[in-house]
């Protein structure tokens, strides 16, 4: 069961967000978890997403985090990067961490959810969102798939609150070395619990079976070493 919700978000917009639901979910038992989408919205791809981890018992929000510069339901098209250019360059780390709270307390009260297993997930742009969540609200872990320009969050690493797990390509041309090493150093330094994992023969994006850089193999490998990482982390 799944369908799209609106939720307030502290700076007096409305966001709208998509939901999956455990066909099973009964009682405040299931994990929560909020889903950061790509920069093409929380499109097919980020819906499929959070269907199959609706499958796997978590109850999900994905919230659409360009609702303040896009109409709601926007989709993108994966051949025109620059016409989401204007959208990216109006997010801000405020109104995502604005955002990211929406998100959190939608899931911390609601009805089948345990508030104590609260987790996010993010690709790319997301993935830096979801780095960034873990930073802002009480999650119980989060994860970063190839996290798009993480190095501007480097200052927030001291805030993080759950363990977190990062996935990188290692044929990557966005995300240099430098960027991984300047995050895992200011978690290092702060004494964080982090997770680091680099698919050499994987390119950016490498989890989307939508685009040219999907790769099976490592999208197989992350998936389960996800699941895992959440199931390890709930109380």
């Amino acid at each position: 069961m799944e369908k799209y919700v609106s939720l307030k978000v502290e700076d007096g917009t409305d966001m709208e967000a998509y939901t999956a639901i455990p066909a099973d979910a009964a009682g405040r038992n299931a994990p929560g978890l909020i889903l950061l989408q790509e920069a093409f919205g929380v499109n097919h791809h980020i819906r499929d997403v959070a269907d199959r981890f609706a499958a796997q018992g978590f109850v999900v929000v994905a919230p659409e985090l360009f609702h303040r510069t896009a109409p709601p339901y926007f989709e993108g098209n994966y051949a025109d990067f620059p016409s989401l250019m204007p959208h990216m360059n109006g997010l801000t780390i405020e109104g995502n961490q604005a955002d990211v709270k929406a998100a959190y307390y939608f899931l911390k009260h609601h009805e089948l959810v345990n508030p104590a297993n609260i987790f996010s997930i993010g690709y790319c742009m997301g993935g830096r969102v979801s780095f960034l969540a873990n930073a802002t609200v009480p999650l119980s872990a989060g994860v970063t798939y190839y996290g798009g320009n993480i190095k501007i969050l480097a200052d927030k690493a001291a805030d993080v609150s759950g363990r977190h797990l990062f996935f990188w390509g290692g044929l990557d041309k966005h995300i240099g070395q430098d960027q991984i090493d300047l995050i895992t150093g200011e978690l290092d330094k702060a004494g964080k619990a982090y997770t680091n994992v680099k698919f050499s023969y994987a390119d950016h994006a490498f989890a989307c079976d939508e685009r040219p850089a999907y790769n099976e193999q490592a999208t197989k490998e992350a998936w389960a070493m996800t699941l895992a990482f959440f199931r390890n982390n709930m109380k």
